[in-house]
């Protein structure tokens, strides 16, 4: 039984992580340098698992049940709630944003060529499918975890049975310190699933000893498969690496290879999207008391909007900006709220956990340091304070 209740919880760790950062980690390797881009996957992956290992120290120092704004309210006050309000708002529309981009170019290149067709239709229809299924709450989306994760990684093998063997050498370029941020936002926001840690405490109830092996696995998988998903994709395309990663197999592999790698986008970003979407609209029905049409009216019209405005400028590689955008300011300033929480929550917390991180004071200082960094760099690149 405790088997089952492992598997559950790291399903939910590795599907609430594994979406469209996938798909934006190989254009920032590929562009930043093969072992720069494969260090910055390394470095964040480690430190996001210590940061997730903190935030269920948190968790489990906590009697009652929350959601982060609820646990940066007991911890960090008025402030920290309203930080952590914004920076899950925000990085929730990221995401759905990124994900309808990206879903009308997929969808475009399977149906175009028979049904005809424009990029901007087909991600009208799959914002509008989505809508639909986000405003229902159909509760098997929040239950397909363990099927998906296992569907992605099956994916993922046969897709890497045809692509070693085109892989070059030539492609797996050497570490540039210069690039060495370049990365830093799309695989800081490939590697985040904050929100599914309170989950999981939900899901192990009287397994909570659990938690910590649950939370240790369920961050290692996404690394290892975006390793992988990296060297598979890069060594292929190199620097003609699209931002969607996919797209460019098809001059190489053909295009069946691809309308296959295609599917596989299509469902990861789907379910995704789907999971984002009702947690925000959970968040506006439960912390804002809104009924359900104005949170799914929130949830459904705000992406498309935000969408429209990025499709009609036609900004170039619009994907991988927001991804980085996302990741380098917004997750980073929510990186560093989960760090103070967890420094707060060792003198406030009113319950025994189950585990207490070694070497806490260490980490934070480290973590803050990256976050902090990031952020920064992001901004000055951003606004070309250079």
């Amino acid at each position: 039984m405790s088997r089952k209740h492992l598997t559950e919880a790291v399903a939910t760790l590795v599907g609430f992580v594994i979406g469209a950062g996938i798909l934006g980690i190989p254009y920032v390797v590929a562009h930043a340098g093969f072992l720069t881009g494969i260090l910055n996957i390394i470095i964040i992956g480690i430190a996001v698992l210590i940061m997730n290992l903190m935030l269920g120290e948190v968790v489990l120092r906590t009697k009652e049940h929350h959601q982060l704004t609820g646990y940066a309210h007991k911890y960090l006050g008025k402030i920290g709630k309203h930080i952590m309000t914004i920076c899950m708002i925000l990085g929730m529309y990221g995401p759905l944003v990124a994900y309808t981009l990206k879903e009308g170019e997929f969808l475009a290149a399977i149906f175009t060529p028979i049904f005809g067709g424009s990029t901007l239709l087909y991600s009208l229809i799959f914002a509008a499918i989505g809508g639909i299924l986000i405003y229902l709450g159909l509760k098997f989306i929040e239950e397909s975890e363990v099927l998906m994760v296992f569907f992605i990684l099956i994916i993922l093998c046969v897709i890497g049975v045809f692509t070693i063997p085109y892989i070059q050498m030539s492609n797996l370029t050497p570490f540039n310190i210069k690039n060495i941020f370049l990365p830093y936002g799309v695989v800081l926001f490939a590697f985040l699933g904050t929100g599914a840690i309170p989950e999981i405490r939900e899901e192990l109830k009287e397994h909570k000893y659990l938690m910590k092996k649950a939370i240790i696995i369920g961050s290692l998988i996404p690394l290892f498969v975006y390793l992988l998903f990296s060297l598979m994709v890069v060594g292929v395309t190199g620097i003609n690496t699209t931002d969607g990663a996919l797209l460019g197999l098809g001059d190489v592999l053909g295009q069946n290879i691809m309308k296959f790698g295609l599917i596989f986008g299509i469902l990861t970003m789907a379910t995704s999207f789907l999971a984002v979407g009702l947690a925000l609209k959970e968040m506006y029905m439960f912390d804002f008391k809104m009924n359900q049409n104005e949170a799914s009216s929130l949830v459904c019209l705000i992406p498309v909007i935000l969408f429209l405005f990025i499709f009609l400028l036609n900004i170039n590689n619009a994907f991988y900006r927001v991804l980085d955008i996302t990741g380098a300011i917004l997750f980073s300033i929510l990186g560093v709220v989960v760090v103070l929480m967890s420094l707060r929550s060792k003198k406030l917390g009113d319950r025994t956990p189950e585990y207490s991180i070694k070497g806490r004071e260490i980490f934070t200082v480290i973590l803050i340091i990256m976050f902090i960094l990031g952020f920064i760099h992001k901004i000055v690149i951003t606004f070309s304070f250079s």
